[in-house]
């Protein structure tokens, strides 16, 4: 119960605007700089280089929320691409993860749409790979819209999206993106009973069946979980249905389980880690506290370390 309370304030607090106004101006404190890489792109290009070396591969991704106008959309789409050539020049094994509403989704769905065409004209020319990331549910069906547009009309083959446990929907989604690269999460947002699974056991037996029916169908698939009993299951699933190493990956967060992130890489799989960076950190700091109550004495204890 306390639990679940805690969650739910976190949640709230991660949408309050003045918070994450007032965040920017703190800097990356209350634990925040041992989950985000620094506030630069150099910083950021910096740690995934020391990840790579230690066996990791990465995706980057310019923290950003609330856009509300066109010239912040348009300076997001700029540092994007900044970011992918950054990446590209400095050869590091990495990709690029984005969020719509940061490229003005909430403003105009055609503005935000040709700003993502140029991100990846970008990615396409340093041959890279982008990830849309899927945010509350309110957001699901236009992003899914705008995927199906870049590489149904525009041709784009080196984009993919991320499909949530949670949502009542996730099953046919996958199934309905069969052959495209998907990243799949248990979801981080507070989302209605009508829309989204409420139970953990719920949400987890969707998720494994969202995995299996992705891999199945012989379509790439990134699974995004720090839950160890989930990542036995999907060594066990792929070694019986004899599934290639090359076809799926394991990604977590920077900052967490970085032994079980090793080990993975140690035993042959590719390993993903999601490595956000920037000073908009405040609303994915605050959902990272939400997910698991254990995350709020680690986030004090880097705070009082320093």
């Amino acid at each position: 119960m306390l639990a679940e309370v805690s969650k739910n304030v976190f949640l709230h607090v991660s949408q309050n605007r003045v918070l994450n106004k007032a965040a920017k101006k703190w800097g990356l404190k209350f634990g925040a700089s041992q989950v985000v890489a620094g506030d630069t792109i150099e910083s950021a290009i910096r740690k995934v280089n020391q990840l790579n070396q230690k066996g990791l591969v990465c995706t980057l991704d310019h923290l950003g929320e609330f856009v509300s106008s066109r010239e912040e959309a348009v300076e997001a789409t700029q540092y994007n691409v900044r970011t992918l050539e950054a990446i590209g020049e400095s050869g590091v094994k990495c990709n690029l993860s984005v969020k719509l509403t940061q490229l003005g989704l909430d403003i105009d769905s055609n503005f935000c749409l040709e700003n993502m065409r140029r991100i990846l004209e970008t990615a396409k020319k340093y041959n890279n790979f982008v990830r849309i990331d899927m945010e509350d549910y309110a957001h699901c069906q236009i992003t899914l819209d705008i995927l199906k547009e870049l590489r149904q009309i525009y041709g784009y083959d080196n984009v993919g999206t991320v499909i949530q446990a949670y949502l009542f929907r996730a099953e046919q989604d996958v199934k309905d993106l069969k052959g495209i690269s998907l990243r799949l999460v248990k979801g981080a947002y507070q989302e209605s009973p009508t829309v989204a699974y409420q139970e953990k056991k719920e949400i987890d037996n969707n998720y494994m069946r969202i995995i299996e029916e992705h891999l199945l169908s012989g379509s790439y698939t990134a699974i995004a979980s720090h839950d160890h009993n989930i990542i036995e299951k999907v060594k066990e699933f792929a070694e019986k249905h004899h599934i290639n190493h090359n076809q799926f990956e394991f990604q977590m967060l920077y900052g967490f389980r970085t032994d079980m992130q090793l080990s993975l890489a140690k035993e042959g799989y590719k390993m993903r880690v999601y490595v956000p960076f920037g000073n908009d950190w405040f609303g994915y700091f605050m959902r990272r506290m939400a997910e698991r109550p254990q995350n709020v004495a680690f986030a004090l204890k880097g705070f009082f370390s320093k």
